[in-house]
């Protein structure tokens, strides 16, 4: 599936989720990204390894992911 409006990024690891967000594990070090701003969040969990999240374009930018 394919989202417009979206940046593509491998997750190594979801470290941690609350009700609202998402802790995960990139190269970079952690980022907390709101579920919000993840497309389809609710296929995610706390524990998923290699995954690749579509995320908003505008929290890519300003986490600077993209």
């Amino acid at each position: 599936m394919t989202f417009e409006g979206y940046e593509y990024i491998e997750v190594e690891r979801i470290v941690h989720e609350t009700q609202k967000a998402f802790l995960v594990k990139i190269e970079e070090g952690t980022h907390w990204i709101p579920k919000s701003q993840v497309a389809d969040s609710e296929s995610y969990e706390s524990g998923d390894e290699s995954v690749t999240l579509a995320i908003t374009s505008f929290i890519a930018e300003k986490l600077g992911l993209a």
